[in-house]
């Protein structure tokens, strides 16, 4: 308790914290579960002033982007993170959400056939792996158990409801629900 108290203070002082060689940049007045960050080293994680972090978040492999904006609440979630993934301000993530920029293994036998051994070994091959940036605009709100998949643009103020599964970009002020998500309402921007 005390170290979070500390943290907060300096925080407070110098506005931003930075670790693993500058990997990660926090804004002041955030907060985010440090032992939840995998992989950072190689990687870049921003994260914006007064936002609160849960989730899980991985890095795949070097060179992986994460930036998420002020004014943010991601909860116990998944964030997985290949190349890019982009959280704006003022959004609001529930709890068992996951996000990914990729497919994780290709869908033809052959070149998935050495996943895990490569993986005992420490290694994955990305060659034949399809992947696109993850973009999650301002003011969106995603509720609890949504996937959202690589190339995905969800726009300002967009509502994804419980248990979707978000496969196409979803338009600004819009309620999107379903496995895959649809639109099924136009919402008012104020």
């Amino acid at each position: 308790m005390l170290r979070g108290s500390i943290v907060r203070i300096v925080d407070a002082v110098l506005g931003w914290r930075s670790r693993s060689s500058g990997a990660v940049t926090i804004g002041h007045g955030t907060t985010i579960a440090w032992r939840r960050i995998r992989r950072v080293s190689g990687n870049r994680l921003w994260v914006g002033d007064e936002s609160i972090i849960h989730a899980d978040i991985s890095f795949e492999d070097d060179g992986g982007e994460i930036r998420i904006g002020s004014r943010t609440f991601i909860g116990r979630s998944n964030l997985v993170c290949y190349r890019r993934l982009i959280i704006g301000d003022d959004v609001i993530m529930s709890w068992g959400i996951t996000v990914v920029d990729h497919d994780s293994h290709s869908i033809e036998w052959e070149k998935r056939q050495n996943d895990v051994r490569d993986w005992a070994r420490g290694r994955k091959e990305w060659d034949h792996i399809d992947h696109a940036p993850v973009a999650i605009s301002n003011k969106a709100w995603i509720g609890f158990n949504v996937s959202i998949l690589k190339g995905v643009t969800i726009g300002e103020g967009a509502v994804i409801g419980a248990c979707s599964v978000v496969t196409r970009d979803v338009p600004p002020y819009s309620l999107a629900v379903g496995n895959p998500a649809r639109v099924i309402r136009t919402l008012s921007p104020s």
